[in-house]
């Protein structure tokens, strides 16, 4: 039999003034942990809300002004200028765009844009934006003179009262549309085709590069230093031995604002004809000089006549290029005087500019210009500097052989090649009648003689008028003369 006993009563908790029961204890903790979360809630919920004020505060007044980038940056404005233009706000987007020009306080707007504001804190608006616009002088009726460029961009910030932040780009540039002068001082201009031609000219102090063109062949003027004659040049030129009809000669000055001038001058252009000259090729001649260009290479299956077309065109063109290149080295003074000399007791075996055309066993198979003039003495004859210079290159080059190059200043060059030995070395001045070498037959050379040129900025011209002292007293020193006066 098991009897019923009641489960007995929590006993009071006393406490000081108050009597509380087990289970009213439990319910008072409950509600004090209630009141904490719901604390702890409302202070979250106040900081998530303060956070996103404060974001929201910072993103629509943020401080990031637009990036303008501009090119080009001219330092003058010559002519109709072409611009291109980017700029950006990666926060809160472009807003507007204004460029403008500003001369003397009178401003003229360019070009003026204003870009939509889309989608929530203008996530959808223009960010990035591109464009090109031009100034042209002339059609804004600018002076001579400073004139700012000015460019202006806003974005979607409410700094600045709601005017956004502000980027400014402020470039300074010269209007300049004036071109320099230039004139032609000496009077008597009467030139040959593949000759040297000679002009003393003037231009005025704002020039800074200037020369003469003959067609498209620039020939660019050296000062005087020593003429009292403000802004006097000389310009030494060649009319190639290939032109055909009567070249187109023209002055040519530039400052430094980029404003062109070109001048036209009284001269006179003489024909001249040329010799065609017919070479026979033969395997004996090919057993004597292939063995000299031994390190250039071939294709190993040609054959002997195959690798004298490549030395006679590939190797030649070549070479003809690196002459060329020398007329950069040369010295902007004078260093020649007086007569040129020739190789002594020489007689001439082939001359310039003849047409030379190569036969091997009865067939034509090449055809070459000879840009000099073959001298022959006896073998390994002492050569002579020609005039006074400075050696700017001596070394083996090619079909020329041992080769040494004289720069005589202001674009004049002599050439001397298939030498024997080179007894002079680079950077070395030299004087008129001096040794450089011995005549010989290296390079592309049937036998011992002297391959002689003149260069006029790099362009091979006829040596004989520089032997000739009459030639030289009316087409240069008479003119030289000019500077004087």
């Amino acid at each position: 039999m098991v009897l019923y006993s009641p489960s007995p009563r929590p006993s009071p908790i006393k406490g000081e003034g108050v009597s509380l029961t087990f289970y009213e204890v439990i319910n008072n903790r409950q509600m004090r942990k209630r009141k904490k979360t719901g604390l702890f809630l409302a202070i979250g919920l106040s900081v998530l809300v303060f956070g996103f004020f404060g974001w929201f505060i910072a993103s629509i007044f943020e401080g990031e002004k637009p990036e303008i980038t501009l090119q080009p940056l001219p330092q003058f404005l010559s002519g109709s200028e072409k611009f291109t233009l980017t700029i950006s706000d990666m926060k809160r987007g472009l807003k507007a765009l204004k460029v403008a020009v500003n001369q003397g306080g009178r401003e003229i707007d360019i070009l003026e844009k204003k870009f939509q504001f889309k989608g929530l804190l203008n996530s959808e608006g223009l960010h990035v934006f591109d464009t090109e616009f031009s100034i042209d002088p002339s059609e804004l009726n600018l002076a001579q003179g400073r004139v700012d460029l000015i460019v202006s961009v806003w974005d979607y910030s409410r700094r600045r009262g709601g005017d956004g932040n502000l980027s400014l780009l402020r470039h300074k540039m010269v209007v300049d549309t004036i071109p320099p002068a230039i004139r032609a001082i000496s009077r008597s201009n009467y030139f040959n085709i593949g000759g040297t031609g000679l002009v003393v000219y003037q231009t005025s102090s704002d020039a800074i590069e200037s020369g003469l063109l003959v067609n498209d062949l620039f020939f660019p003027g050296f000062p005087n230093n020593e003429n009292p004659q403000e802004g006097a040049h000389v310009c030494y030129f060649a009319i190639p031995h290939k032109t055909k009809a009567r070249p187109d000669i023209q002055l040519w000055a530039k400052d430094k604002a980029g404003n062109l001038s070109k001048a036209r001058f009284y001269c006179h252009i003489r024909k001249k004809s040329f010799r065609t000259d017919k070479i026979n090729i033969t395997d004996r001649f090919l057993e004597h000089i292939l063995p000299y260009f031994s390190s250039y290479s071939f294709d190993p299956d040609s054959s002997d006549i195959k690798k004298f077309l490549k030395i006679n065109q590939d190797l030649r063109k070549e070479n003809n290029s690196f002459f060329f290149n020398l007329r950069t080295k040369t010295n902007p003074e004078q260093l020649w005087n007086g007569t040129w000399v020739r190789l002594k007791n020489a007689a001439n075996m082939a001359g310039f500019a003849d047409h030379r055309l190569y036969y091997y066993k009865g067939k034509k198979i090449d055809e070459q210009t000879h840009m000099g003039v073959d001298l022959a003495s006896l073998a390994n004859s002492e050569v002579q500097a020609t005039n006074n210079g400075r050696v700017i290159f001596a070394d083996r080059l090619g079909i020329y052989g041992f080769t040494v190059v004289l720069d005589h200043g202001q674009g004049l060059a002599s050439v001397y090649s298939h030498l024997s030995k080179i007894d002079v070395e680079l950077n070395k001045d030299v004087m008129k009648e001096e040794i450089i070498g011995l005549t010989g037959q290296t390079g592309l050379a049937g036998g011992d003689h002297l391959h002689f040129g003149i260069m006029v900025n790099g362009i091979f011209v006829n040596p004989i008028e520089w032997w000739d002292p009459h030639w030289i007293r009316d087409n240069v020193t008479k003119k030289l003369a000019l500077l004087n006066k």
